[in-house]
């Protein structure tokens, strides 16, 4: 399925598989970020911080939200561009063991002034096991218009 500006329906929900956040992915981001706090590399530092453990990077858990997205394949002919996030808020640790999923929802959406396309937003959580939002956020994108 690839929505078109055209199609996109306001307050239409979508919620995305799950993914459990391991150590390895919590390392992996601090290798390609060089993120190498102790919050995130040393359980002994975390849990006097008052985590259980190792914490993933907030930015982790936003650029896992898109790839999660993705998985949905909404976008997969009409995504034109990323144009960024707003409101983004780190609700809650996440720690390795962790599963996550996102839901989101449409909010808005414009006609663009510059090319034949629209500007989406969309509400998105990344949302724990237990129903709780680890990460809120308002992602807007360029989607191309039918033809």
């Amino acid at each position: 399925m690839s929505l078109y500006y055209e199609d996109i329906e306001i307050g239409a929900r979508f919620t995305t598989a799950s993914h459990v956040i391991t150590e390895a992915d919590i390392a992996d981001f601090c290798r390609l970020t060089r993120d190498h706090h102790p919050l995130h590399t040393d359980a002994a530092y975390a849990r006097q911080a008052g985590f259980d453990g190792i914490i993933a990077h907030g930015l982790y858990g936003l650029a896992l939200m898109e790839g999660l997205k993705t998985g949905l394949k909404l976008y997969e002919d009409s995504s034109i561009a990323s144009l960024g996030w707003n409101a983004v808020r780190f609700v809650l640790p996440m720690v390795a063991g962790d599963e996550v999923h996102v839901e989101m929802a449409f909010t808005d959406q414009r006609e663009s002034r510059s090319r034949p396309a629209g500007v989406v937003t969309e509400a998105v959580d990344l949302i724990l096991a237990d129903g709780s939002p680890a990460i809120t956020a308002e992602h807007v994108s360029l989607i191309r218009k039918r033809g």
